[in-house]
């Protein structure tokens, strides 16, 4: 199967590429993955046993 990529957002790019050398804006990035990820484990995380 073929698969056709979607068509780009020139203004939503301008605005990544700007956003990616603000150090605040990557920190956020970088904390909001860090959670994401970290509830994702907590979930898949089996009981402990007592």
């Amino acid at each position: 199967m073929v698969r056709i990529a979607k068509p780009s957002d020139p203004e939503k790019i301008q605005y990544l590429k700007r956003a990616i050398q603000d150090r605040r804006y990557m920190a956020s990035a970088i904390q909001r993955l860090a959670h994401k990820l970290t509830e994702e484990l907590i979930q898949a995380r089996p009981d402990p046993p007592r």
